[in-house]
């Protein structure tokens, strides 16, 4: 506790909210576990030896006491409406989603709408798709709209995406398809927040306008506006399967190199006698910057993490990673704690406790480099490698894939996106201004048209590279484990961290021996349903044979249902099958099950 009181702290707020979100208790049990912890932690500060012996345990009670009772307050289910027949709302757009073939789709707020009483405290929370030859909406109107509104319904198998239960944590229970069209109606009212998002929405207008190739349009504007909402499946596909995809969320790497570029630019602007103003100017523009991407956690948790890096070196004191991440990370979670389950968050803290905890014993391999580029090459490949081996566990308990191609894919790429990102923040300055210098527009495009070949070539490299791998959580925290004492064996050489690390590993490797047997004398039969279409599915040991609606589309079916099943029961060999049109029902086992 003495040496890294904010993280153990933290640990505890985190065990806090796990406690929150799977124990159902009432309001009064939760009140008084707050109330009990308070007061226990009060013990802490009572100038006696034994209180100040056990201070540790009494702070770490106290902020799991606080964690708990904040994610009860932040997970209370709202009395959720049902509306039956058409409805006609007004609603304004908070924010772009992800694109599909048909329609472009936004999380939205109902304004008005007769059969919803909401007290008129809050809006109704919604995700509205609006059909793409539609015109495109914005935040300087409000739009009307008559549709039917459901409640986006929970899976039945476990093995399925949960989309309910993600919109759930955004107070969002209800999707609207607005096939109808819609009408825009002028507002005048937008706040702060409305008019920056606005003038994003413009930046990436300019940009769509712009003489670029369709994927660089979408290239920069993921790598620099963090909008990948249009941006083609082939292309994050490509990403994915490279192991590059981070650099399309923005990220520490990509905050750090725009503070640098600021900084390097208010340096030539300003004397040097002025160095602390040059140092709050560039923190101020990154959390400018942040709030124009909409700061999502990984944006937030650099802006913190720089902040306070730079807030010691401006009181002359030593900065503290691991004190400067825990800030981070209690920011983010005292306003949501909803945000610790965003993926996005846990891989982006991950990554840096990994390269905190791995750097160090992994450049230790390298010896004493004198050569510059020597040690810049030493330094990429032992960040990359500690923050890939650090967030492997997650990386498969989420996605199920993994390529070694990765490895060398992120040491080849990382220096020339560094680049690129600064070529990327001045070609979208100039975008916002309404300025296109053509030629320079030519360079930046054969430049990602370029990098873009070469993360295919990685992503189209088949050796290493695994899909459906299975992964329990109790795996991902043996496998945590298993990497802190791989980083001890490194650190101390000496033979206990090294019994350490070979004990948890044996049981990692226990586990998944035991895990596989188990699924493998597992059998059973699934009646599913997939897009509104009835599948079929059989399993028999290692094997599942895949009764597919006649209507299903295959892709859809094998992203959603095939691969999802797989991993989740750890198969190896499958079958696929279309059911005959005209079939109404399936026969098994002496058991019908209804196929309309």
């Amino acid at each position: 506790m003495k040496e890294q009181p904010l993280l153990i702290m933290l640990a505890c707020f985190i065990a806090g909210i796990l406690l929150a979100e799977n124990f159902n208790f009432g309001a009064k049990v939760w009140n008084f576990i707050l109330i009990a912890s308070v007061l226990i932690g009060f013990l802490s500060f009572i100038p006696n030896y034994i209180f100040q012996k056990f201070r540790g345990v009494f702070l770490g009670i106290l902020f799991l006491g606080i964690g708990s009772f904040f994610h009860f307050q932040n997970n209370k289910i709202p009395q959720i409406s049902e509306f039956v027949g058409r409805q006609k709302f007004i609603f304004k757009i908070t924010k772009k989603l992800n694109s599909n073939e048909r329609y472009r789709r936004y999380e939205a707020e109902i304004l008005k709408l007769k059969s919803f009483k909401s007290g008129n405290s809050e809006p109704l929370k919604i995700v509205v798709s609006i059909p793409k030859d539609e015109a495109k909406p914005d935040f300087k109107h409000y739009y009307q709209a008559e549709s039917f509104i459901n409640l986006v319904e929970h899976p039945n198998n476990d093995f399925q995406f949960d989309y309910a239960k993600f919109l759930s944590r955004k107070g969002i229970y209800h999707q609207a398809f607005l096939n109808s069209g819609i009408e825009p109606i002028s507002r005048k009212d937008l706040s702060f927040v409305e008019k920056i998002k606005q003038k994003r929405l413009e930046i990436l207008e300019n940009i769509d306008a712009s003489q670029l190739s369709p994927k660089s349009r979408e290239f920069l504007k993921g790598i620099i506006l963090a909008d990948r909402t249009e941006m083609d499946s082939e292309t994050v596909n490509d990403f994915n399967r490279s192991g590059l995809v981070h650099i399309l969320a923005i990220s520490g790497t990509h905050m750090a190199i725009i503070f640098w570029t600021m900084l390097f630019i208010i340096r030539k602007i300003l004397p040097f006698m002025l160095r602390k103003t040059q140092i709050v100017l560039a923190l101020v523009f990154i959390w400018a910057f942040a709030v124009l991407i909409d700061y999502g956690p990984s944006v937030v948790r650099s802006c913190i993490m720089l902040t306070t890096y730079y807030a010691f070196v401006l009181l002359q004191r030593k900065p503290d990673l691991l004190n400067a991440v825990a800030l981070a990370a209690f920011a983010i979670l005292l306003v949501d704690t909803h945000q610790f389950y965003n993926v996005g968050f846990q891989l982006s803290f991950i990554a840096v406790l990994g390269i905190f905890w791995m750097n160090r014993p992994i450049l230790a391999w390298f010896g004493n480099l004198t050569n510059r580029w020597k040690r810049l090459f030493a330094t990429v490949f032992s960040v990359s490698l500690s923050a890939q081996i650090a967030t492997l566990p997650l990386v498969i308990y989420y996605f199920h894939q993994y390529s070694l191609v990765s490895i060398p894919a992120n040491l080849l790429v990382i220096p020339v996106v560094e680049v690129v990102i600064i070529f990327s923040l001045f070609l979208a300055t100039l975008f916002s201004l309404n300025i296109e210098i053509q030629w320079l527009t030519e360079v930046y495009d054969a430049a990602v048209q370029f990098l873009l070949k070469v993360i295919h070539a990685f992503a189209a490299a088949d050796f290493g590279f695994a899909k459906n791998i299975p992964m329990t959580l109790a795996e991902v925290l043996l496998a945590f484990l298993t990497i802190y004492f791989l980083g001890q064996v490194f650190l101390r050489k000496k033979i206990r961290p090294v019994l350490n690390f070979a004990a948890i590993l044996l049981m990692f490797i226990a586990l998944r021996i035991s895990l596989n047997y188990y699924y493998f004398k597992k059998s059973e039969v699934l009646l599913v349903e997939n897009f509104r279409q009835k599948h079929l599915i059989i399993k028999d040991k290692n094997l599942a044979e895949f009764y597919l609606s006649p209507k299903a589309d295959k892709a859809k079916a094998a992203k959603y249902l095939v691969e999802p099943y797989l991993s989740k029961n750890r198969i190896s060999e499958l079958r696929i099958h279309p059911i005959p049109e005209k079939a109404r029902s399936a026969n098994h086992g002496g058991k019908a099950y209804p196929l309309d």
